[in-house]
């Protein structure tokens, strides 16, 4: 007993003399899943979506992306003439009185989305001048008649539709038609239903061709060439009197290369190749030179041609011999050759609205006539032209970036090919 006070005594001594310490350690903790408890002190929100929708600015965003896909290009002039003399001034200094009336309109298309891209061309040329022409009257007396007659009337449309491999090759097809919209006839004192050699649809002129075209990446000199290995080229008269009536010794279905006079069109297969250039010069686009040269041989349609010649003089005496003895046997058939169609257009904008044109066309069709056909146009006319551009295609880079949009972002379709998604926030 004694020992066991004087243990106690001298803990107690031991603690207040020393502060007491003590190390517990736990090496393993078994908790029960079951016992976990998760709160979410999240409280869901109700978000407004027209407080963060603006429809002003995606309109504006819609607009900019149909800007950026479209480039529009468009034009007109107009162009007017008149001379009046009195008949005092006719029997002294000589002088005929004229009215020229002239209309020219141009438009050029171009819709580019992503590798798919769309170009389409129209141009039309119509006018109309008023002469004098001396008419036989009773008894041999003559009068003077103002008389009205067409002096140009064309007009073609175009469409290219084409998917881009790289920066300087496209795969596609090219569908051209060109005719016209009033009655041609022989000359100004011959102009009645006889007389009429064209009209709308007579001729008509459709070339279709597929294939590559190969465009110049240099802004400096701006060339396409497009090769078409298979095309395909018609000629369409649906005029049953333009393919009767007869001109220079010749009827109208012969005329434009048809088979006989029941024949509304013709058609023929074969390759084609078209060579495009279109630069504007100077500062502020004063001058400006487009020229395009299309080209067709139908080498199918030569394939399958019986009883063909090649020399003109040879086939006109087949063609007699066929003719004499009644059509036995069969017909003639010349070679066919290659369709050139050259066209050059120089413009020079003297001011805003006051433009002069020079146009020159070369045509050569042996079907329709054994000579080069030419057309020379200079005028000088009131002309507007406006160009709404959203880019050159060719500064898009065809395959994709690793780079991410950086810009403030705006939610809008991308065409510059912005990873990953097609949604582009603000880098286009």
């Amino acid at each position: 007993m004694k020992q066991f006070y004087l243990l106690s005594t001298l803990l107690c001594a031991l603690a207040i003399s020393n502060p007491v310490s003590a190390q517990i350690t736990i090496d393993e903790v078994k908790t029960d899943p079951s016992e976990r408890i998760l709160k979410n002190e999240v409280r869901p929100t109700t978000v407004d979506a027209q407080s963060y929708f603006s429809r002003a600015r995606y309109r504006a965003e819609r607009a900019a992306i149909r800007k950026e896909r479209n480039t529009l290009e468009f034009g007109g002039g107009i162009l007017g003439s008149v001379a009046s003399y009195s008949d005092s001034w006719i029997e002294t200094s000589g002088g005929d009185n004229s009215i020229g009336l002239a209309a020219t309109l141009f438009l050029h298309h171009t819709f580019t989305k992503q590798r798919f891209t769309i170009e389409t061309k129209f141009d039309a040329k119509f006018g109309y001048n008023r002469m004098n022409i001396e008419v036989a009257g009773d008894g041999g007396s003559t009068t003077s008649e103002g008389t009205w007659y067409k002096n140009q009337d064309e007009f073609q449309i175009s469409t290219n539709p084409a998917y881009i491999i790289n920066k300087s090759w496209l795969v596609g097809s090219i569908i051209k038609f060109r005719s016209q919209f009033a009655n041609g006839y022989v000359s100004r004192s011959q102009q009645t239903a006889d007389d009429r050699k064209s009209t709308f649809m007579s001729p008509g002129y459709l070339d279709i061709s597929g294939g590559f075209t190969y465009t110049c990446p240099l802004e400096r000199f701006p060339i396409k060439i497009n090769l078409s290995p298979i095309a395909l080229s018609a000629v369409f008269v649906e005029s049953a009197k333009v393919r009767k009536n007869e001109w220079d010794d010749k009827p109208g279905w012969q005329a434009y290369g048809l088979s006989n006079a029941n024949k509304t069109s013709k058609y023929e297969g074969g390759s084609s190749i078209q060579i495009d250039f279109d630069r504007t010069f100077g500062r502020k686009g004063i001058f400006r030179y487009r020229t395009t040269l299309f080209s067709f041989m139908g080498w199918m349609s030569n394939l399958n041609m019986k009883n063909r010649y090649t020399s003109v003089s040879a086939y006109e005496k087949a063609l007699q011999a066929w003719d004499d003895a009644q059509g036995i046997g069969d017909k003639p058939m010349l070679q066919i050759h290659p369709t050139v169609r050259w066209e050059n257009t120089i413009d020079i904008k003297a001011t805003k609205y006051l433009s002069t044109t020079f146009n020159f066309q070369l045509y050569y069709n042996r079907a329709q006539n054994y000579d080069i056909q030419t057309q020379l146009l200079l005028r000088t006319d009131l002309y507007v032209q406006e160009q709404i551009s959203g880019g050159d295609r060719h500064e898009r880079p065809i395959k994709p970036t690793k780079t991410r949009c950086t810009e403030t972002p705006v939610l809008r379709s991308c065409s510059r090919s912005c990873s990953p998604q097609p949604l582009c926030w603000g880098c286009c």
